[in-house]
């Protein structure tokens, strides 16, 4: 019988791969949320840790997880709602708000000494921050090889009040002039303090009173209170020199414990299956949910369509061929040609580190988050998102 448009004899098929995955020691526990056409099927297998009093804790819709670089779609939602009230607007100079990143300097050349600038030719407009084309990011390099990426790699091994990162990224130059190119990570973080200093709250109150408390995602935050915490599963590694072996890279008592120093949007949040769907849901409805839009239709059209053009998607050395057949809105992906079974043309979403995944398919009227803690080590196109991609979608029955 089908449900949802799904087949639920094909449906075994993804509950497979995730019994499969845990069963073979890759995660202890895993979460699968399939929603389509008003039904919604959850899956969960194993538990929160390996070990203690998580390896007896089953997981489940609410199990709190770090969601990594999930954050960053909601930093966007959140960054919409000040253009909404015209507190901000897209292509004017964030330079009042963020002083910090006025007059800049880009580098001469990009692989070049940093002391080998030219003027920025434009100032930075909250446009190219969600687009990440802010003209600075992740600058992939072996330490010692290029100055800009190392200093890029210190600035973000620093944890410090947001003021302090804000002056400190401005004290380098960018590496490519504002709106020029796309590069990774940076831009979302900019956005978090600009968005705290446009509402006068700390990043992570405005992004819950205005995204989070509306949805009723009562569980996404930049914190665990001590209450939760046995609902926190813990975060893994594998260390190749134990032979792929285990290992907690942040556990139950770890920094997700206790409020940060910095609420980074680039991927502080932790959160659960059930408020991502809450989230996910919003979007695919056009903004809200019954008796309560957090954002209009026509700002999540603009979020979720590829804004960038060729030359932006020219990312030299970082994911080759990525922009292939992706596009880039505003803090997530859009997808904009079909080379699998799925997703679809016009699907949108994001990854994030520790093995968490999201998108919307609007075509076929389809949310799917997945759900795990395991850290992938540097790419997260592994092998097993086709797999689960391939099963989502074969499972289609309508």
């Amino acid at each position: 019988m089908a449900t949802g448009g799904f087949s639920e004899r094909r449906l075994g098929r993804v509950w497979g791969l995730v019994e499969r995955h845990v069963d073979s020691g890759f995660v202890p526990g895993m979460v699968v949320v399939l929603a389509r056409h008003g039904d919604v099927h959850v899956e969960a297998r194993g538990t929160l840790a390996f070990e203690g009093q998580g390896s007896r804790t089953p997981m489940a819709g609410d199990t709190i997880c770090r969601i990594a670089s999930m954050t960053k779609p909601l930093v966007a939602a959140c960054a919409m709602t000040l253009v909404e009230d015209c507190t901000l607007r897209l292509d004017d100079p964030v330079d009042d708000l963020l002083p910090e990143l006025a007059d800049m300097t880009v580098l001469a050349d990009p692989d070049g000494p940093l002391d080998r600038t030219v003027p920025a030719k434009r100032p930075i407009a909250l446009r190219d921050l969600l687009t990440f084309t802010l003209g600075t990011g992740m600058v992939p390099a072996e330490p010692g090889t290029v100055p800009v990426s190392d200093a890029l790699a210190e600035l973000d091994a620093v944890g410090e009040p947001q003021d302090a990162w804000t002056r400190r990224l401005g004290s380098l130059p960018l590496v490519h002039q504002p709106g020029e190119r796309w590069m990774y990570e940076t831009a979302a973080d900019v956005t978090g303090v600009l968005i705290a200093r446009a509402t006068g709250l700390s990043f992570g109150d405005a992004v819950r009173e205005r995204i989070c408390d509306p949805l009723g995602m009562k569980d996404t935050a930049f914190s665990v209170g001590s209450e939760s915490l046995g609902r926190l599963a813990t975060a893994y590694e594998w260390d190749d020199a134990a032979g792929g072996g285990a290992v907690v890279e942040d556990g139950p008592e770890g920094r997700w414990s206790r409020p940060p120093v910095f609420e980074g949007g680039g991927g502080g949040l932790v959160s659960t299956a059930e408020d991502y769907l809450a989230f996910a849901s919003a979007l695919l409805a056009g903004g809200g949910r019954p008796g309560e839009r957090v954002l209009s239709r026509p700002s999540v059209t603009l979020m979720t369509s590829d804004q960038l053009t060729p030359a932006q998607k020219a990312v030299s050395g970082f994911w080759p061929g990525y922009f292939d057949a992706m596009g880039w809105g505003f803090g997530m992906s859009v997808r904009t040609r079909r080379t699998h079974l799925g997703p679809s043309v016009g699907s949108y979403g994001w990854p994030g580190k520790y093995g968490t995944a999201w998108y919307n398919d609007p075509a076929e009227d389809l949310t799917a988050i997945f759900v795990m803690q395991r850290a992938h080590a540097g790419d997260q196109r592994l092998p097993m998102w086709h797999d689960f991609w391939t099963a989502v979608y074969q499972a289609i029955d309508d």
